[in-house]
């Protein structure tokens, strides 16, 4: 059997974390079994639909590079299909047209919820269409759902759900304007592009039964479903704005990387033992539905910002330069004059947890700062720094080379000098040049400033400790 599973959001919105983890539960499965992906878009609902949406999901996708072998369909360009099924259900018998009044179907209702019942269609027109139906009302199409007998689900993650026929009522396939709605709509692509297992969440199991029976009575057994449990928040609640549930490419505008994205939401109800980190490649060889863990799972952004500096740390420099260049570009960095950001990218990476954070700590190699942090001026510039820095400038305007050994023998020959240790004088010189108390180690940080800018910062500081003493 070749495999065929799909992703199919709707675009009333950004691509957010829940939907981004079935995408890549679905692309996972197809890619372990040698399958095909589909994309498609189910934008049925115009009025919610944009192209704004669509645009963030196709973005999204792109970003966590979940490439699709099939698509991306659009319901809305299928319309002519699904007509001709609905008029093959309503000529079979499994279909029927529906002429209740709103306020007909606005007193069955509050009957039944005066009664205690749950709220549903009562089948009022579903042997009635012999009868001359009444003026002026354009009637919905209902599918005839099975009264008698059960839905049985096998599903992968959840295992055997039962569901009885009776608990469902006959609902609504076309719209009075003629429009599909989604139950139809879904059975009928899964039909045609011949999907062999819907991947989604837990969320549409009440779903599944009504779709099963669309299907058997257009002559087709339905795919295998595996229904994901849901994300919650760290209270226990369902994932949501609150919680910090935004699009995927807030992620990407938060310096996070799509490989660390990637990572955490595989381990958001599956697992593998206890490896935490996986390669891509590692997803797609140990990945099975099998393995998906039936309870919810918990986000944690504490873990993802784990993961997120692991990949930092780790990734080669090359990847990482091609992805700082949106952050670059957002921060208004220009890196034309400074250093080679690879070397760059080498001395921050074991110290930010993401891109946005390492763009911020290093514009000092590549600008100047505004002004000294004022905790590292009271902490680190006393009366005799001034003095003590013009020992450091000095040695270091002295080399003939400018590079990391060199600077750091010239550093140790100012301390011999002033007769003060390295802790003495390193942490004010760091100050100086950098503008804060934090940086990489002090050779390289010069280094990588380079000699000129150096040279002026040092000046700049001593002219500033020597006003603040005045």
């Amino acid at each position: 059997m070749n495999v065929r599973t799909r992703f199919a959001p709707s675009p009333t919105g950004y691509l957010h974390i829940g939907g981004a983890r079935t995408a890549l539960f679905s692309w996972l499965y197809a890619r372990k079994m040698g399958g095909t992906f589909i994309l498609r878009i189910e934008d049925t609902d115009r009025e919610r639909s944009t192209q704004a949406s669509v645009d963030a999901i196709l973005e999204g996708m792109a970003w966590l590079n979940l490439g699709h072998d099939e698509g991306p369909f659009y319901q809305t360009q299928r319309f002519d299909r699904y007509a001709e099924v609905i008029q093959q259900l309503v000529a079979s018998g499994h279909a029927y047209r529906c002429y209740c009044s709103k306020e007909e179907l606005e007193q069955m209702r509050e009957g039944q919820m005066a009664r205690k019942e749950n709220p549903r269609y009562n089948g009022l027109w579903r042997d009635r269409q012999d009868e001359t139906p009444p003026a002026g009302i354009e009637p919905v199409i209902r599918f005839r759902n099975p009264q008698t007998g059960v839905v049985e689900i096998n599903d992968v993650v959840r295992g055997k759900i039962t569901i009885s026929n009776a608990e469902l009522d006959d609902l609504i396939i076309a719209r009075s304007d003629g429009t599909p709605t989604y139950n139809l709509t879904v059975v009928v692509d899964d039909i045609d592009m011949q999907v062999t297992h819907v991947i989604r969440g837990d969320d549409h199991i009440s779903n599944t039964p009504r779709q099963i029976n669309i299907m058997r009575a257009l002559g087709f057994e339905p795919p295998k479903f595996a229904h994901l449990p849901m994300i919650l928040g760290s209270d226990g609640q369902r994932l949501s704005k609150r919680h910090g549930a935004v699009g995927v490419m807030q992620y990407r505008d938060d310096g996070f990387i799509p490989q660390a994205v990637l990572n955490y939401l595989v381990r958001l109800g599956w697992s593998h033992g206890d490896q935490e980190i996986f390669s891509r490649e590692e997803m797609v060889e140990l990945f099975s539905l099998e393995a998906i863990n039936r309870a919810p799972s918990a986000f944690n952004t504490e873990k993802l910002l784990w993961l997120n500096q692991h990949y930092i740390k780790t990734l080669p420099v090359a990847e990482l330069e091609a992805q700082l260049q949106w952050h670059l570009q957002a921060q208004a960095l220009d890196i034309s004059t400074g250093p080679a950001l690879a070397a760059v990218i080498n001395a921050q990476r074991e110290r930010a947890k993401t891109l946005v954070e390492m763009v911020a700590i290093s514009r000092y190699f590549y600008e100047e700062f505004a002004e000294f942090d004022p905790v590292a001026v009271q902490k680190q510039f006393k009366a005799d720094t001034a003095d003590n820095l013009l020992v450091v400038h000095d040695e270091l305007a002295a080399l003939a080379t400018w590079q990391g050994e060199a600077i750091h023998a010239a550093i140790q020959a100012a301390c011999e000098t002033l007769g003060l240790k390295l802790g003495k004088v390193g942490p004010p010189l760091r100050v100086a040049v950098t503008g804060s108390a934090s940086s990489p180690s002090l050779e390289i940080t010069l280094e990588l400033i380079g000699r000129e800018r150096v040279l002026q910062r040092i000046q700049r500081a001593i002219g500033f400790i020597r006003t603040l003493a005045a």
